[in-house]
């Protein structure tokens, strides 16, 4: 599993700054901070031949010609605009790496050539990708097998991008702010993307319908909470989820425009005979470090019942018959009517001619996943993220307020329900506003989260070691361990990466050389380490893997 999270961008008192030369300076500048690559040393550029973002999990692939080019992923010489305003994203303009984060800079018309791919990219030593993605920049966390890394990883990425903002702010004028957040305040949503490998034998027409119900619902833990109701925020008011009011599919291949609930990209990044990649775009960007081992950790165990389908049936736990008495009649609006219900209390049309409520459908489930680890075998893991979850659903259902230590949602309204009483307030007043953006700002002497943080007000699942070693370095049991470590030992003999390979141009040999990794779980630190510590050069290491294979 891993996290994608593009983050809000804003120069302060430049409202015409331009989006993507600044999220280019901030991949470059971290990646000059960071010292990617050496002095006369091209970058590792990002290997773009695995990826096919076009292939549907329906079972056909969309005609090139006809697909929004914001799918085009694959090809960064045609970035994809970043909205509707036609502003183009995706890669970097001409020489971007070399170009001084000015403030005249950073007001450049968007109309340079994009013949670099490589200079608004960066393969970091702990397995990640920092780059610029829909004239956001985007930090996609390494691979990780548990949730608790996966929020380790997760909040190693704001520590990454407040490295890039700290430099940037060196520079006399210039100043550019980074939001942890999924709305801009004027109609646009940029995605904290979520990814789950999943068994291939699993249809995807049953993953899409058996879990669709629990991804609408789960808003009730994973809501990062919102200030302002519709996708311009015109209308007063709160909301659970930041994301919701951009949700207008149930199922699709788009992205940026008709998301949908379940996302039906194919492209695993592994051997695609054994695994496809669930990739989730409705979820919300979170601070509060449980919501995000909630949101993951609940996520993957549903997805394991999914593909323990057959043999939980023989074990006599009916999943497939009780997850699909939960199927939503019309799950697209439900999404909002979850979002907009603080009570929790509002029933949800069920395609069975009954109702439920959010709470509900959660507690079915949460029901069914600890029958389902009682007969099949469960582990610490598991059980922790299932106990963790049933408690937050019982506080949810007697007093929300209970689990602002958890729920981010819940945290924010509490904190916004202080300001209004005691300034009499209504929800259309900017000042409400002006802190829902505040909350985000990933600067922790203004970020009204981190203040929290600080003051001991929300519960962590980190520690503020494992943050910052997880900064740097890789986790150890996944291949993410042999990405990470080759950029960190060997940065100049790496032409370029990508999820599941490495290619490396070494001295004196012929051609560039590919190391494939379809598998997620090879290439950890117990199964190459020796080798990568008995190698002083990608040569070696190369000699190495021939031998071991």
């Amino acid at each position: 599993m891993g996290i994608e999270t593009e983050y809000g961008v804003l120069s302060p008192g430049r409202p015409m700054a331009n989006p993507m030369l600044m999220s280019s300076q901030v991949v470059t500048t971290y990646r000059a901070l960071v010292q990617d690559g050496r002095p006369g040393h091209p970058p590792a550029r990002w290997d773009y031949d695995d990826e096919d973002p076009l292939a549907d999990a329906r079972g056909f692939h969309l005609d090139r010609a006809s697909a929004h080019p914001s799918l085009l992923t694959d090809d960064p010489s045609q970035p994809a605009p970043s909205g509707p305003a036609g502003a183009q994203a995706g890669g970097a303009p001409t020489g971007a790496a070399e170009v001084p984060a000015t403030p005249e800079s950073l007001e450049r018309p968007e109309t340079e050539d994009y013949d670099d791919p490589s200079a608004a990219n960066c393969i970091l030593t702990n397995g990640a990708r920092l780059y610029v993605d829909h004239a956001h920049p985007e930090y996609s966390s390494p691979e990780v097998t548990n949730p608790r890394d996966a929020v380790v990883w997760d909040v190693a990425g704001e520590r990454v991008m407040l490295a890039a903002s700290r430099q940037l702010a060196q520079v006399p004028g210039t100043e550019i702010v980074l939001y942890k957040n999924n709305v801009d305040g004027k109609g646009a949503s940029y995605g904290t993307h979520e990814n789950y490998l999943v068994d291939r034998d699993l249809p995807f027409a049953t993953l899409a319908e058996l879990v669709t119900a629990f991804l609408v619902t789960r808003q009730v833990f994973t809501g990062s909470g919102r200030v302002g109701l519709g996708q311009t925020g015109d209308e007063p008011g709160f909301q659970l989820s930041q994301r919701a009011d951009y949700i207008e599919a149930e199922i699709g291949l788009e992205t940026t425009l008709r998301r949908p609930i379940v996302n039906t990209r194919d492209e695993p990044h592994a051997d695609r005979t054994r695994w496809r990649r669930l990739h989730l775009i409705l979820g919300d960007a979170n601070h509060l470090e449980v919501a995000t081992y909630l949101k993951l950790g609940t996520t993957s165990l549903v997805l394991w019942v999914l593909e323990h389908l057959d043999d939980l049936a023989d074990a006599g736990v009916p999943a497939r018959a009780e997850l699909s008495r939960l199927r939503l009649a019309d799950p697209v609006p439900a999404v909002r009517q979850v979002s907009r219900d603080l009570t929790l209390g509002a029933g949800l049309d069920l395609a069975d001619g009954t109702t439920a409520t959010a709470l509900e459908v959660q507690r079915r489930v949460v029901d069914l996943v600890e029958r389902a680890l009682a007969a099949l075998g469960s582990d610490e893991e598991s059980d922790a993220v299932v106990a963790r979850w049933r408690d937050v659903l019982d506080r949810l259902s007697t007093d929300p307020m209970t689990c602002a230590r958890e729920v981010e949602w819940v945290a924010k309204l509490r904190l916004l329900e202080r300001l209004r009483t005691r300034d009499g307030l209504d929800w259309d007043h900017p000042r409400l506003g002006a802190l829902d953006l505040q909350w985000s700002d990933v600067r922790p002497e203004r970020g009204i989260y981190h203040r929290l943080l600080s003051s001991d007000a929300v519960d962590r699942i980190t520690t503020e070691e494992d943050v910052a070693r997880a900064v740097h370095h890789p986790p150890t049991d996944t291949r993410a361990w042999f990405r990470g470590e080759v950029m960190e030992r060997y940065a100049d003999e790496v032409s370029a990466a990508s999820w599941d390979s490495v290619i490396f141009d070494v001295a004196g040999a012929a051609s560039l050389q590919r190391v494939p990794m379809p598998d997620p779980l090879r290439g950890t630190a117990q199964h190459i380490g020796r080798l990568l510590d008995a190698s002083p050069d990608a040569t070696a290491l190369l000699t190495g893997l021939r031998g071991d294979a």
